[in-house]
Parts: structure tokens; C-alpha cells; sequence
């Protein structure tokens, strides 16, 4: 959070009180700790800014710095616990791809307060409508879900291994060392050698329980069992590396490129291959290794130069 930040009720800011935490609510409209505790003593009043009525429960910590993102973000996570549709619950790609723009549609109207009582209403009969479908889903663990979860869980069984094997370890290191204590006094009793050789070799041989106890415990030998699922649709299959058969997708057209097409009102650029010969670069800084190696090229902002050059050039108002 930067120091300029400042609450828009006090308008303490984060340089003059290094230790600031400014919270939001469902507006949007972010305060202080400490005005809220003066303004929501009695739980539940209105935002300074906009008057909506708010609860202090429901105040959190402002992550963002900006306090509209905050807001779509608590918006977002509200409207997808109702609209929980995945893919395979749509007859086409299509059906799928429209649905998602009307969820973001909603999210932005609601963000800024565009048609509110209008996109409420939408939100309410598609709850209506599909209220059988919303629970269903609610209960039902996506995909992505269970990897995740079997991640997790492949994570908590290798720190339970960890732990029990530095226990073990530990006490094995521990019964060394009380095996060589004993070892010690029953040679320095029983032997004829001089004291002090027996205490270097009882050393060295401590240097090496303590050298073992250092090391740290191998990784457990165990795989998360997680099926890789590639961009292709293939699936490795379980216990082996081997493929298995490419689904067969019959229900969708085979894809063409179609190289898009627009009228810049303007005159015609010059083909992006010839923008080097025709000396459209002489002008363009050149690039680093590193730019290069990360696929930057001098064509490509002079070619977006000369459209934004030549486009409307030609534009007639009265046309």
C-alpha cells in the first residue's frame, strides 16, 4: 500500500501513520480501523461516501490499492456462487462462451452501478429459474477442485512424513549418543589406553552422530496422484506413461484461419514484411538481447505507429 493512500474520512494518511489498514465493504468505499470503530459502534450504519447502509461485520482488510477492484472482486465472488455453470453443462461452445460474457456483464454493471435494479432483477430470475441446477453444482466438485485437492493433500502426506522421519531420527540420534556415553566410561574404566586417545576417538565418533543428525531427511518416495490432462485433451494414463486415445470430437468443425480484415478510412500500410527495406526503421530504437529473447521486435510498434497514423485520414463526417 502506497504512502499516498489515505482515508477519505479522516484523511489520516499511510505516511503520516505508517501502521494505517484501510478496510472496505460490499460499496466499495474504503475507511480506516479507526472510523470504523467511531462510525459503526452500533453495528450497522451508513458509507460516508455513498450512504448505503453497511454492517461492520462485514468491513475486511483492503488488499488492493484500488478500492474498485476490492469491490469487484467481493462482487464476483458473490454472483459465481449463483452462476456455478461449468462447460459441460452447455450443448455447444458457443451456449458456454455467451454465458460467461453475461456473468461478466452482470459484474461490471453492478461494479459501476449501471442499471443496478435492472441487473438484480436478471440475477433473480436466473436464480429462479435455475435453482435446481445452482445446488447441484454447489455440491458437485469441479475438475480443478480435486487436482487441487490432491495436491494438498499429497502436500499433508509428505509433512507428515517429514515429521515422523526427523522424529525418528531424532531419537535414534539420541540412543546413539547415550550408546557412546556409556561406551566411553566402560572403555575409560576397562582399558589400557591413555585417556586422552580415548577421548579423541570417542569425539570423532560424536562428530559423526552429530554430522548424521544435521542431514537433512530425504524427500518421501511418493508421487502426487494427480492425472495429467493436457491442452490436447489426451490423458496420461494412471500408473504409466502411456496415452491413452485422443478423444474424438465430432460435434464441432474443423478450424480455419481467417485473417481479419478492417478499414483504417485512411491510406493503405505498407506490408509489415517490407517496413525494414522500405527504411520505416531508420527511426526505431533498436532492442536488447533480453527484449529480443522475449519476442519484443522494432516492427511491431512501427507498424502500430503507421496505423494509428494513417487511420481516419480519409473519415468524412458528413458521409
Amino acid at each position: 500500500m502506497s504512502d499516498d493512500l489515505s482515508c477519505p474520512e479522516c484523511k489520516t494518511t499511510k505516511y503520516r501513520n505508517p501502521s494505517l489498514k484501510l478496510l472496505v465493504n460490499v460499496c466499495g468505499h474504503s475507511l480506516c480501523e479507526k472510523c470504523v470503530d467511531l462510525i459503526f459502534i452500533k453495528g450497522t450504519a451508513s458509507c460516508p461516501q455513498c450512504g448505503i447502509s453497511l454492517r461492520k461485520t462485514k468491513f475486511r482488510l483492503q488488499v488492493f490499492q484500488d478500492a474498485t477492484v476490492e469491490k469487484e472482486v467481493d462482487i464476483r465472488k458473490r454472483v459465481l456462487k449463483d452462476f456455478n455453470k461449468k462447460e459441460d453443462d452447455f450443448a455447444s461452445l458457443a451456449e458456454y462462451n455467451d454465458y460467461l460474457e453475461f456473468i461478466e456483464t452482470i459484474v461490471y454493471n453492478l461494479t459501476y452501478d449501471i442499471d443496478v435494479e435492472e441487473t438484480k432483477r436478471k440475477i433473480e430470475q436466473y436464480k429462479k429459474e435455475n435453482s435446481e441446477t445452482i445446488v447441484k453444482n454447489r455440491s458437485k466438485i469441479s475438475r480443478d477442485e480435486e487436482e487441487i485437492e490432491s495436491l494438498l493433500e499429497f502436500e499433508r502426506e509428505r509433512d507428515r512424513w517429514r515429521t515422523h522421519t526427523i522424529e525418528k531420527e531424532a531419537l535414534e540420534v539420541k540412543k546413539a549418543k547415550a550408546r557412546s556415553k556409556e561406551a566411553l566410561v566402560d572403555e575409560l574404566i576397562c582399558s589400557n589406553l591413555p585417556a586422552s586417545e580415548i577421548l579423541a576417538n570417542h569425539l570423532d565418533e560424536r562428530m559423526s552422530i552429530e554430522t548424521k543428525q544435521a542431514e537433512p531427511p530425504k524427500p518421501p518416495p511418493i508421487r502426487p496422484p494427480v492425472q495429467a490432462i493436457f491442452s490436447t485433451g489426451i490423458k496420461v494414463g494412471k500408473g504409466s506413461n502411456v496415452f491413452l486415445p485422443l478423444p474424438k470430437k465430432t460435434e464441432y468443425p474443423a478450424y480455419s484461419y481467417i485473417k481479419p480484415s478492417f478499414d483504417v478510412e485512411g491510406p493503405s500500410l505498407p506490408p509489415i514484411e517490407k517496413l525494414q527495406s522500405d527504411g520505416y526503421l531508420n527511426h526505431v530504437r533498436g532492442i536488447d538481447a533480453a527484449e529480443k529473447a522475449g519476442g519484443y521486435l522494432p516492427i511491431y510498434p512501427c507498424y502500430r505507429a503507421l496505423q494509428e497514423a494513417f487511420c481516419g485520414l480519409f473519415y468524412d463526417p458528413d458521409s
